[in-house]
């Protein structure tokens, strides 16, 4: 039974839409498949891994017979990348296989049935839904979260928190050894409410979305957080657990303190780091009056020094990072100064954006 024929692009983009959450290899065989839907004039996609649901539709021309068929999201991707641009593909279920045929190329693969793919429950009403734009939204999510832990024990650290109250949106992200923090305020104000969102979508969510002032809605429930935008709609369940009080790790009263030229420190640091220890990945921080000394040795007795010159009358201080810490915040923020601040040599430090209040970053010093 044909399904459908269309133009290569009108199946690849909403393909690469959903797949990006579709494991290799799962227990269960289904979750590796995508499901494809066709109703009239619209074709949808649907992908899941139990925990994140993406789903993304696109419009046909003409109306089609209302089907839906199961494939491999990986083997059908590979396929329509490796056609030519505006190639005419042709879909058709038999039996337990799907039939591709694009010009003289045929493609047969294997199905399950569409019936046993597994779908999100729907949760009952919305309790909160707050709209921002795509760029608000997704330059958020760029500042914080690669603060997030990998695989900790901690499970609620394996994500970001995200607030909404009034009309401010708050993302707070933390692995333990360092925090970042980023604010933002949207027109009208909402309700109260907090989830923590998993790490895989967090990362799914920064890939989709566009820089771009097009809306996306934020919904959230107990259980489960909805984004749509775009003609995309991503459902993800949240992190049950509690949140760490993150504004008792942001430090006030710090008096040491000095402004950088962001790129001038990030390329030193990229320099410097080529001589760190590759296990501990330990930079020094020697401040004096008007001078930064940034020291990195490793295991060979090799050293790299870069000094920069700041403007800096306070007490010296002799201090220790993970490089790799300071490196991903300063790649990711897009202002042309810094400013940090510092107690002790056994204090964090705090690293802010010169006149703005809307992000905050927080490392813990280490021996070295």
């Amino acid at each position: 039974m044909k399904i459908l024929e269309v133009e290569r692009d009108i199946l690849l983009r909403p393909l690469q839409a959903v797949s990006g959450i579709v494991e290799r290899r799962h227990t269960l065989p289904i979750l590796s498949n995508v499901l494809i839907e066709t109703a009239d004039t619209q074709l949808r996609f649907l992908a899941t891994d139990l925990e994140i649901q993406v789903a993304t539709s696109a419009k046909l021309d003409k109306p089609v017979n209302a089907h839906a068929v199961t494939v491999s999201a990986r083997k059908l991707n590979d396929i329509l990348r490796s056609l030519p641009e505006k190639e005419i593909v042709s879909l058709d279920n038999q039996d337990d296989r799907l039939l591709l045929k694009a010009g003289r190329s045929k493609f047969h693969l294997q199905t399950l049935p569409a019936a046993d793919f597994p779908r999100l429950a729907e949760t009952p009403a919305d309790t909160v839904s707050v709209t921002m734009t795509q760029r608000q939204l997704r330059t958020m999510l760029q500042l914080v979260q690669y603060a997030m832990a990998q695989q900790d024990i901690r499970y609620y650290l394996n994500g970001l928190l995200l607030i909404v109250e009034g009309k401010a949106v708050t993302m707070v992200a933390t692995d333990g050894h360092r925090l970042a923090y980023a604010a933002n305020s949207v027109p009208s104000p909402v309700q109260a409410a907090e989830v923590i969102v998993p790490r895989k979508a967090v990362l799914e969510l920064s890939k989709l979305l566009a820089d771009a002032d097009e809306p996306i809605e934020l919904q959230f429930h107990p259980s489960q957080l909805r984004f749509r935008f775009s003609g995309i709609e991503i459902i993800s369940k949240v992190i049950d657990g509690k949140f760490p009080d993150y504004t008792r790790v942001i430090p006030t009263g710090y008096k040491k303190h000095f402004e950088l030229d962001r790129t001038q420190l990030l390329q030193a640091l990229q320099r410097a780091a080529i001589l760190a220890n590759e296990k501990f990945r330990g930079v020094r921080w020697v401040l004096t009056t008007n001078s930064l000394k940034i020291v990195c040795t490793n295991s060979e007795q090799e050293e790299a020094e870069e000094e920069l010159e700041v403007q800096y009358d306070g007490d010296a201080i002799d201090i220790g990072f993970n490089i790799g810490y300071l490196l991903d915040v300063l790649g990711n923020l897009g202002s042309e100064k810094i400013d940090c601040a510092l107690g002790d040599a056994n204090s964090s430090m705090l690293v802010t954006v010169p006149g703005e209040k809307a992000f905050k970053y927080v490392v813990m010093p280490m021996r070295i």
